[in-house]
C-alpha cells in the first residue's frame, strides 16, 4: 500500500478546522445590545440593573483596563427554530484561548439570577433543548475588561498591573452576541474527528491502529458534503463509529479524570477580581453538572467558597446541591492553596484548621487529602501536619516544572522530617489544566514512572489559573476515551476514589524523604520583600496576641478572649499566604494591597495585645517575653534607655535585673563584650569576629559583604533566579561613613552608610549587647535598582558538610557540596528564622527577622582550611509582572551568632522575631504554661476554638533528637488530652501525679495538648 499519511492527515485537518467547526452553529440571529460602563470598582447587580443604558453596536471597542461594563441583551427565538437546541453565543472580543487573563463575563437573568459565565472556550449560554420557538431572552451581562498581563511574553514591564497606572484605553472589541442553533450532529462530528485525529498522531508510525484510524477518517471525509455539512454529518459519524467503539487493551493505563478549575486567589488580577472569578467558574461548573451526570469536580480553598457564600448566594446554593449529589468534591482542606515553603509552622496548621472546619461546617464533609498542585515546592513538615489534620493523601503537580532533574516517582510515600508518611501522587499528565487531548493522554502514559508496579494516575481537567474550569467539550472527550483502543482509559471520579484504588494496588510504593524542592521559581523566597516581612511580622504578632489574651483570660476578671477578632485576622493572614501573593509573583496591585492589609493587621494585633496586657492591671514597667525560651538580654525601656532584664519563657519580669559582669567596650571600630570581639573595617565589612569563649576567629574573609548581582532570569522574572546570576556582581565596599553611634556599657553600635547603583542607599547599624554573643545588623535600604539582587555574605572558618535551615516545626539539612545534579540544583534555598553551619564542637548561625532565600557554599583555602559561606538574599528588583517590585524603603535585621548550637539558633531565632515588650502591669502573672526538657518548644498557646475555656498548647521537638519533659500550667489543671490539629481528642495525656503533663517526643514531633481548667469558684 502506498504511504498516503501526509495527504490524509492534511486533508482531515483542513476539513475539520475549515468546514466542520464553522458549521457547528447552523443558524444565528443577533441580540439587541445596550451598554453601561460602571464607574470605578464593580457594583452590585441591583445598581447595574437600575443604571442608564445606551445602544451598543458589534465591533465597538469597550472596556478600559480593570473596568466593568454591563450589557443589557434581549431577543426572541425565531418560531422556525422550534424543536432545535438553541443557545446564546457571546464573544466579547476574546484574545487567544486562556479564559483567566482577559475579558470575562457573568450572564444574569433580569431578576439577578446568575446563569453562566462566558469566556474564550465557553461562549454559550443554553436557552432551550428543544426550543418551542418564540421564547424571549433578556440578560444583564457583567463583563470584566481585565488586561492580558503576559501578552508581551515577559519581554518587558507593563503598566497594566495596577489600576492606578493602567490608563483607560479600551482593550477589547465586542464581536458577537447572537441567538444560535447548535447543530448537535456537527458538534459531535467535530469531537469524534478531533479525538480520533489526535489519537492517530500519537500512535507509532508502525502501529496498525494508527493506520486503521487514518484510513477510517479518510473514508469518512469522502462522505462529507461540503455544500451540506449538517445534512451529511450523521453519515460521517456512522462511518467513524466502528473505530470509536473498539475497546482499549486490557493492560491500558487508567487515567482518573477529576474536574478542576485552578483559581489563583490573586496573581495577574487583584483579590477583588478573584471574588468574581469564583462566581463565574462555579456557575459554569454547576451548569455542567446538570448536563453530565458522571461529572465530578474537585475544588479546594475554603476562602473562595466563603466569598461565593457571602457575595453570590444563588451560586452557593447550587454548589451545596452539587455536593449533595456527589458531583462536587471539596478537597484540600486548607484556607487557600498556600505557598509550600514560606508560611510558618503554626500558619500551615491554621490553614488546615480553618479550611477543614469550613468544609465540615458547611457541607458535613471532612476532606481526606491535601490538594496543592501549583505551589513552588513543599516543605518537609507537610506529611506530619497533613496527617495531624486528618488527611490520608497528598497531591501536587508543580514538581513537573523542575529545571534540571526529573522527579523519579509519580505515586509514592512521602516521608517528613519526623518520620510521618503520607500517600502522595504527582500526575504524569504534567498539568492541572488537562483537556484529554491526544498529546496529554500519550504523555501521561509515556511519562508514568510506576509502570510495572501500578496502572493508574490522576488528571485534573479543566481550564485554570484564572479559572474557567471544565467544558462540555472536555466531558465529551472523556466519554469517547472511556474505553478506546490505542488510548489510556479515562474514568471520571472523585479524587478519594482514585487514591483508594492507587493505594490498594501499590501499597509498597517507593519512599521519598524530605522536602519536595522545586528546581525553579527559587526567587520566590525573596521577591516582594515587604510582603514577606508583613507575613513574618503578622505570624509572630498573632502568636503574641494569643498568648497574652490567654494570660488575661486566665488572670484578669472581666476580660473576654477575642475569639472573633483572632479568627478574622488569622484568615486575612492565611489568605495572603496564597502561592502567588506571599511568593511575590503577583501584579503591583496585589502587593500594594497586601502591604496595606499587613499594616492594618499589625495595628489591630498591637491593640489586642496592649488590651490584654492592660487587663492585667497597672503598677509599673514590666517586660513581657512571648518567646518559648527564658531571656536574659538588653532591652530599651519606654524612655529609650537600655536595661538588662531576665524574663522567663512566656512570662514577664520587672525592669532592673543586674547587668552581666562584662560590659561592652568600644575601641575605635572594635566592639567587645567579653563574649565576642567585632572589628569593623574601613570599608564597612566585618574584618574580624572573634569568639572569645572558644578563642577562635569566626570569619575566613570579609563578613557582612554586600554583593550586588545582575539578576535577569531566562523567563519568569519575579519567580526565578538562574544560576548565571553569580557570574556578574559588584561588591559594595565604598562607604560614606563608618561611625560609632552608641557606646553604652550595655549596648554599643557602629553605623555604616553607603550609596550605590542607581541612587540606592543602605544604612547598617552593627550592634553588640552586653551578655550576648549575637551580633545584630539592623538594615535600612532605599532601593532603586532594576534586575539586580542584593546578598549579604558571611564566609565562616568552618568545614561544614551540610547546612541546617529552619522550616516549619523543625529544620532540614542540605549538603554544602555539589556532587550530584540534585545538590547542584539547590543553589538557592529557603529557610525561616535561621541557618546553621557547624563542625564537631563548633557552630555558627545566621539569624533573620524577615528574609527567606539564601545560599550556602564552601571552598578550600590555600592554607588547607575550609570556608563555608552563608549568604542571605536581601532584596531583588524584577520588573515582571510588577515593574516596581521592591522599589523603595526596606527595614529589617539579620544577625551573626558565633558559637551556636542548633538549640541556640532556635532560641535566638525566636528572640529576634519576638522582641521583648515593655508595658505597664501590676504583677507577674504565672506563665500559662512552662516546659522543662531540652528541645521541647512551645509554638502556640491559645484558648480552644469551641469557646469551652480549655487551653490549647502546641509544642514540638526542635533540635532533631528525642526529647522528654514536663509541662506545668499556671492554672489549676483538671485534665489533659492529646488532640489533632482541629483540637479533637486522640488520647489521654500522661501526667506525673503532681499536676504536670509528661511529654515524650520523637525528633521533630508536633504535639497538641488540650488542657481542661479546674473550677476555681470565679
Amino acid at each position: 500500500m502506498h504511504d498516503e499519511r501526509r495527504r490524509i492527515e492534511e486533508r482531515v485537518a483542513r476539513l475539520h478546522n475549515q468546514r466542520i467547526k464553522p458549521a457547528i452553529y447552523a443558524a444565528t440571529v443577533p441580540l439587541a445590545v445596550e451598554a453601561w460602563q460602571a464607574p470605578g470598582e464593580p457594583v452590585p447587580f441591583d445598581e447595574a440593573a437600575a443604571a442608564p443604558y445606551e445602544p451598543f453596536a458589534m465591533n465597538t471597542p469597550w472596556g478600559p483596563p480593570w473596568g466593568t461594563t454591563w450589557f443589557r441583551m434581549s431577543g426572541q427565538v425565531p418560531a422556525e427554530w422550534a424543536g432545535k437546541r438553541v443557545e446564546t453565543v457571546i464573544d466579547l472580543g476574546f484574545v487567544g484561548d486562556w479564559p483567566g487573563n482577559q475579558a470575562e463575563a457573568l450572564v444574569h437573568l433580569v431578576d439577578g439570577t446568575p446563569l453562566k459565565a462566558v469566556n474564550p472556550l465557553n461562549q454559550y449560554v443554553p436557552i432551550a433543548n428543544p426550543a418551542a420557538g418564540g421564547e424571549e431572552i433578556h440578560y444583564l451581562v457583567e463583563a470584566a475588561s481585565n488586561p492580558d498581563i503576559l501578552a508581551n511574553d515577559f519581554v518587558g514591564p507593563t503598566p497594566l498591573g495596577d489600576v492606578r497606572t493602567a490608563g483607560d484605553k479600551p482593550l477589547y472589541t465586542f464581536k458577537r452576541a447572537d441567538l444560535a442553533v447548535l447543530d448537535e450532529n456537527v458538534w459531535h462530528l467535530d469531537l469524534d474527528t478531533e479525538v480520533l485525529y489526535e489519537l492517530m498522531l500519537e500512535l507509532g508510525e508502525h502501529d496498525p491502529r494508527r493506520h486503521e484510524i487514518m484510513h477510517a477518517l479518510d473514508r469518512a471525509m469522502d462522505l462529507l458534503d461540503l455544500d451540506d455539512i449538517s445534512g451529511s454529518a450523521a453519515d460521517v459519524r456512522a462511518a467513524l463509529a466502528p473505530v470509536l467503539s473498539k475497546p482499549a487493551h486490557a493492560s491500558a493505563h487508567t487515567v482518573s479524570g477529576v474536574g478542576h478549575a485552578h483559581i489563583d486567589s490573586a496573581w495577574l488580577w487583584p483579590i477583588r477580581e478573584t471574588k468574581r472569578k469564583t462566581s463565574r467558574t462555579f456557575s459554569n461548573v454547576t451548569s455542567l453538572a446538570d448536563e453530565y451526570e458522571e461529572f465530578v469536580f474537585a475544588c479546594s480553598q475554603a476562602q473562595q467558597y466563603e466569598w461565593v457564600r457571602d457575595n453570590y448566594p444563588q451560586v452557593w446554593a447550587r454548589i451545596q446541591e452539587s455536593v449533595k449529589k456527589g458531583q462536587w468534591a471539596p478537597v484540600g482542606g486548607m484556607w487557600v492553596e498556600a505557598d509550600g515553603n514560606l508560611p510558618g509552622g503554626e500558619a500551615v496548621a491554621r490553614q488546615f484548621i480553618h479550611g477543614k472546619r469550613f468544609f465540615i461546617e458547611h457541607f458535613g464533609i471532612e476532606t481526606k487529602g491535601v490538594w496543592l498542585p501549583d505551589s513552588f515546592g513543599y516543605n518537609a513538615a507537610y506529611p506530619q501536619l497533613a496527617k495531624l489534620a486528618g488527611n490520608e493523601w497528598f497531591l501536587t503537580q508543580k514538581i513537573s516544572w523542575n529545571q534540571t532533574n526529573k522527579f523519579p516517582h509519580h505515586t509514592f510515600w512521602w516521608e517528613g522530617i519526623d518520620g510521618t508518611r503520607i500517600f502522595t501522587h504527582f500526575p504524569p499528565v504534567d498539568t492541572y489544566n488537562a483537556r484529554f487531548s491526544g498529546e496529554e493522554m500519550s504523555r501521561a502514559v509515556r511519562n508514568y514512572q510506576e509502570k510495572g508496579g501500578a496502572t493508574r494516575s490522576l488528571a485534573p481537567f479543566g481550564w485554570g489559573d484564572g479559572g474557567g474550569g471544565p467544558t462540555r467539550e472536555v466531558m465529551e472527550r472523556a466519554r469517547r476515551l472511556k474505553d478506546l483502543e490505542g488510548s489510556a482509559k479515562v474514568e471520571v471520579e472523585h479524587p478519594d476514589a482514585f487514591f483508594a484504588k492507587a493505594r490498594e494496588e501499590y501499597p509498597d510504593a517507593p519512599v521519598w524523604f524530605g522536602e519536595l524542592y522545586l528546581e525553579l521559581h527559587r526567587a520566590t523566597y525573596t521577591s516582594q520583600a515587604r510582603t514577606k516581612q508583613g507575613n513574618r511580622r503578622s505570624e509572630h504578632k498573632l502568636r503574641e496576641a494569643e498568648l497574652w489574651a490567654t494570660t488575661a483570660a486566665l488572670h484578669a476578671p472581666g476580660y473576654s478572649y477575642p475569639y472573633e477578632r483572632l479568627d478574622r485576622l488569622w484568615k486575612t493572614v492565611l489568605l495572603h499566604q496564597f502561592h502567588d501573593i506571599l511568593p511575590g509573583s503577583s501584579i503591583a496591585w496585589v502587593h500594594r494591597e497586601a502591604e496595606a492589609e499587613y499594616a492594618r493587621v499589625a495595628q489591630e494585633l498591637e491593640e489586642m495585645t496592649a488590651e490584654a496586657v492592660a487587663a492585667l492591671g497597672g503598677g509599673g514597667a514590666r517586660i513581657f517575653n512571648t518567646s518559648p525560651y527564658d531571656r536574659a538580654e538588653v532591652v530599651r525601656t519606654a524612655e529609650g534607655a537600655p536595661a538588662y532584664v531576665e524574663v522567663p519563657a512566656s512570662g514577664s519580669a520587672p525592669v532592673g535585673a543586674a547587668g552581666p559582669a562584662q560590659p561592652v567596650t568600644v575601641d575605635g571600630r572594635v566592639l567587645d563584650n567579653g563574649l565576642v570581639r567585632v572589628e569593623v573595617a574601613e570599608d564597612g565589612t566585618l574584618s574580624s569576629v572573634r569568639d572569645l569563649r572558644a578563642d577562635r576567629e569566626v570569619l575566613a574573609d570579609k563578613g557582612n559583604l554586600l554583593r550586588l548581582h545582575t539578576d535577569l532570569p531566562n523567563y519568569w522574572d519575579a519567580w526565578d533566579i538562574d544560576k548565571h546570576y553569580k557570574n556578574r556582581y559588584t561588591d559594595l565596599l565604598d562607604t560614606e561613613s563608618v561611625t560609632v553611634v552608641e557606646a553604652d556599657p550595655l549596648i554599643a553600635a557602629i553605623r555604616v552608610e553607603r550609596a550605590f547603583g542607581k541612587g540606592s542607599r543602605i544604612t547598617q547599624t552593627i550592634t553588640v549587647r552586653a551578655g550576648s554573643p549575637r551580633i545584630d545588623i539592623e538594615t535600612d535600604i532605599d532601593w532603586h535598582e532594576a534586575e539586580k539582587i542584593l546578598k549579604a555574605g558571611f564566609p565562616v572558618d568552618i568545614r561544614a558538610p551540610h547546612s541546617s535551615a529552619e522550616i516549619q516545626f523543625g529544620h532540614v539539612q542540605r549538603p554544602t557540596h555539589t556532587n550530584t545534579s540534585w545538590e547542584a540544583a539547590r543553589f538557592e534555598v529557603s529557610g525561616h528564622r535561621w541557618v546553621h553551619i557547624g563542625e564537631p564542637g563548633y557552630g555558627v548561625a545566621v539569624i533573620n527577622d524577615s528574609t527567606y532565600g539564601h545560599d550556602v557554599s564552601r571552598t578550600v583555602r590555600e592554607d588547607g582550611g575550609t570556608t563555608t559561606t552563608v549568604r542571605l538574599s536581601l532584596v531583588r528588583a524584577p520588573r515582571v509582572p510588577d515593574p516596581g517590585a521592591d522599589q523603595g524603603r526596606h527595614r529589617f535585621t539579620y544577625s551573626l551568632l558565633p558559637g551556636a548550637s542548633i538549640g541556640d539558633a532556635v532560641a535566638e531565632g525566636y528572640a529576634l522575631n519576638l522582641p521583648l515588650r515593655v508595658a505597664d502591669a501590676a504583677g507577674a502573672p504565672v506563665p500559662v504554661v512552662s516546659v522543662d526538657g531540652e528541645g521541647v518548644t512551645v509554638e502556640a498557646v491559645k484558648l480552644a476554638d469551641d469557646e469551652s475555656g480549655d487551653v490549647v498548647v502546641r509544642l514540638y521537638e526542635s533540635r532533631g533528637g528525642r526529647a522528654t519533659g514536663t509541662l506545668r500550667t499556671g492554672f489549676p489543671l483538671a485534665g489533659a488530652q492529646v488532640t489533632d490539629l482541629l483540637e479533637r481528642p486522640l488520647a489521654q495525656a500522661d501526667t506525673d501525679g503532681n499536676g504536670g503533663v509528661t511529654v515524650e517526643l520523637r525528633p521533630f514531633q508536633i504535639l497538641t495538648l488540650r488542657l481542661e481548667r479546674a473550677a476555681t469558684g470565679r
